[in-house]
């Protein structure tokens, strides 16, 4: 293999355990062969959220079958890969240490190089695997339970700009909150989304954060929404009325797309970029695709909205950003790659000190319990 200039095609296999679901996806170049997913959100929906210690088990107990049906549906063997890539941050300590672990376990039994990658750059460069290359520079709207940001892209492997996130409780942090306060259970984007669709979005008015005049122009918060949702929900419950639940779920959500696409074409505006590429969780969401479009179209810029299942956390996403790391002739990383729970979004990967993956030193390991 050659670091140097890289691979047109790499075949690489992508870890992805930052959160709750143990995600092992397969990509050559472009092109998409596995993406095997083993989630464990319903052991914690009774928790009402994520349990960081039974997920890091989940992932533990999922990894190895996971990766053995992800080659098994690529159709491939594992010394076939050129390259292995894992979600190195940010995301929960306990879960990423298991991913980068199992990572470093195949990568150095199959002599192959490693790459650690940034949560919220591979969640940009999995668009490649839906739409083709993505244009240079790339504006991305990233959504999901842990974050929303807006970020500009010139060099999806080595030059993540941050434009602006959220100060306070992130877009999909919300739909849960919002989902509790409704008793409408654990995750709450889809059932808001589903409910929605049924309601009203102006029967109530909550307030836009952030959206000021003085205010941040990128940044966004969504807790002060939060607060007024919560607050109306109780009033009509203490005044013995029914609680609309149809129109606050529209209602609380229009409010949160409105803000989301608001700042996200006004940042491509700023910056002169033609395009917009949505990703996360949230992105699944139905009314942020159409408004997104919607204001997307009028205002001349294309909008990349990767399919739902490509939108939340999957291993996929992380191959489809080793495998362009291996195309670029990016440094893979050392064998000391470590955790980082709060990798910054400026860092798409974490390089190595040294270019050697040599494997002439690695004793024969028997392989048969470690992949197939």
């Amino acid at each position: 293999m050659n670091l140097v200039s890289g691979i047109d095609e790499p075949l690489v296999l992508g870890i992805e355990t930052s959160c709750d679901e143990t995600g092992v996806g397969i990509v050559r170049g472009t092109t998409l062969l596995a993406d095997a997913v083993a989630s464990s959100v319903d052991t914690h929906a009774r928790f009402g959220g994520v349990v960081p210690e039974i997920a890091s088990r989940a992932h533990l107990e999922a990894m190895v079958p996971t990766i053995q049906r992800a080659l098994k549906d690529a159709g491939i063997a594992a010394s076939d890969l050129d390259g292995i890539a894992v979600t190195a941050g940010p995301g929960l300590a306990g879960a990423l240490l298991v991913g980068t672990t199992a990572a470093k376990a195949y990568a150095y039994a199959l002599g192959k190089p490693l790459y650690g990658v940034n949560h919220l750059a591979s969640h940009i460069c999995v668009d490649q695997l839906e739409h083709g290359k993505l244009p240079e520079p790339t504006m991305a709207l990233l959504v999901s339970g842990g974050h929303s940001s807006l970020l500009l892209a010139p060099d999806i492997t080595s030059d993540v700009r941050p434009m602006g996130a959220t100060i306070d409780d992130a877009a999909g942090e919300a739909f849960d909150k919002i989902a509790r306060v409704l008793h409408l259970g654990f995750p709450g984007g889809p059932v808001i989304d589903r409910l929605a669709r049924e309601g009203d979005p102006k029967a109530i008015h909550f307030p836009r954060g952030l959206t000021g005049s003085r205010d941040p122009a990128y940044d966004f918060s969504f807790s002060g929404l939060k607060t007024a949702v919560a607050r109306w929900i109780e009033a009509k419950r203490n005044a013995g009325e029914e609680v609309p639940v149809r129109d606050v779920a529209a209602s609380f959500q229009e409010a949160v797309v409105d803000v989301l696409t608001r700042k996200a074409v006004r940042a491509c505006k700023d910056e002169g970029v033609d395009h917009l590429m949505i990703g996360g969780g949230v992105a699944a969401n139905s009314r942020l695709r159409a408004l997104a479009a919607e204001r997307c179209e009028k205002a001349g810029i294309k909008v990349r909205v990767p399919r739902p299942g490509l939108c939340t956390d999957n291993g996929a996403m992380v191959a489809a950003l080793g495998a362009e790391m291996v195309a670029r002739g990016r440094a893979a990383s050392d064998w000391d790659l470590s955790a980082d729970s709060s990798l910054p979004v400026t860092e798409p990967h974490v390089p190595g000190h040294s270019h050697s993956h040599s494997h002439d030193h690695v004793h024969e390991i028997s392989k048969d319990n470690l992949y197939s």
